[in-house]
């Protein structure tokens, strides 16, 4: 079975695809797999990180400030569908599948036209402008959210989940060794901040904002600042003096122990993220970024709020409100907080890689 897996750009993009490439060949240890991505976009480095080959095409999104720089896009879009011709016709896959971003578009618009039977991955419960082009083509779309059909043809459409990182679902540790690991105390309750890998500027400053109300509380604080803002943060910090219940890192490598440790989650609202909140269980407090497409983030948090499975903050009230709510969240005596995690553990999707990849095998023999 040969498979071209296509999209990316963003870790939401990405973590997806290399999770059902790894059950696919779970499945099929002979499968042959090959990704299609945008050149300069971090798919180039993670995917063959994880261990498969990938091709670049010269893909771009439009440029909506400076529209005269749209004719390099147009001639970049049409080289991209050229090259991923050539790319599919030398791999010859049996199926297709596209996760978003900009490689998925040309990769998925010429397979369908060669007559590849081709599945798509939304992550987001606001659909992608690539997967909605792409839905006309595809002949299964697997989608996270109920009420995709605002988006998608009904009779295509699959409920299957966001796949998540493996590794965050088999922690050995328990909760009170997650948190000395940490080197902080078990028997007090733990935040943990997480704005990506590169941070949040917003969230960041929020908590910059709180240094006093962090120090007066029994609420310990895991803060991922983001490789981009760590410096400024720790200058800012050795000003203002670092709260002891305020454990400061500008990238934590074990997730799963982070989430483990954590009573309570500061996110940003990505699929990605809220998938592997709901599927842990955690409480969570998010703050949607107002810097993504069509404001897809805010439509995926407000998917938990409506089921009380999480609380929301703008992002413009964030550095008046976020911190004070959390300690206000994790010193409630009627723990508010568990209520929202067993009610996030009630929309997970669990399986989503593996319900995923058996779609795309139905695809592929169908097609031999």
């Amino acid at each position: 079975m040969k498979v071209i897996i296509s999209g990316g750009g963003t870790g939401g993009h990405i973590f997806p695809a290399i999770s059902i490439a790894n059950a696919i060949k779970e499945n099929h240890p002979d499968a042959q797999i090959l990704f299609v991505g945008a050149l300069g976009r971090m798919e180039m480095q993670r995917v063959p990180a994880a261990g498969y080959d990938i091709k670049g095409l010269p893909i771009c999104g439009f440029d909506r400030k400076h529209l005269l720089n749209n004719f390099k896009v147009l001639y970049k879009i049409w080289k991209s569908q050229r090259m991923a011709k050539k790319i599919l016709r030398e791999f010859r896959p049996d199926v297709a599948v596209g996760v978003g971003g900009y490689a998925s578009g040309p990769t998925l618009n010429t397979a369908a036209s060669m007559g590849i039977p081709c599945l798509i991955q939304e992550q987001n419960s606001f659909a992608g402008v690539t997967n909605k082009l792409l839905a006309k083509k595809a002949q299964k779309i697997c989608v996270a959210y109920e009420g995709m059909e605002r988006f998608f043809p009904a009779e295509k459409i699959m409920l299957t989940g966001n796949p998540v990182r493996q590794s965050l679902l088999h922690c050995d540790l328990s909760h009170s060794e997650a948190v000395s690991s940490f080197g902080l105390d078990p028997t007090l309750p733990v935040a943990l901040i997480i704005g990506g890998s590169l941070g949040a500027r917003t969230i960041n400053n929020s908590v910059l904002a709180h240094l006093d109300d962090i120090r007066a509380t029994r609420v310990q604080f895991v803060w991922q600042t983001g490789s981009y803002y760590h410096a400024e943060i720790l200058r800012q910090l050795a000003e203002k003096g670092c709260p002891a219940n305020l454990k400061v890192m500008d990238f934590i490598s074990d997730m799963g122990a982070a989430y483990r440790a954590a009573d309570l989650v500061i996110s940003r609202a990505g699929a990605s993220s809220i998938s592997e909140l709901c599927l842990l269980g955690k409480p969570s407090i998010l703050v949607p970024s107002p810097n993504v497409a069509e404001d897809h983030q805010t439509h995926n948090a407000m998917a938990l709020v409506r089921r009380e499975a999480a609380l929301i903050v703008k992002d413009a009230d964030a550095p008046a409100q976020l911190i004070p709510l959390a300690i206000s969240t994790l010193s409630d005596p009627v723990q508010l907080y568990t209520n929202l995690g067993a009610n996030a553990k009630k929309m997970a999707l669990p399986d989503s890689a593996n319900i995923i990849a058996q779609e795309v095998e139905k695809l592929a023999t169908h097609k031999l």
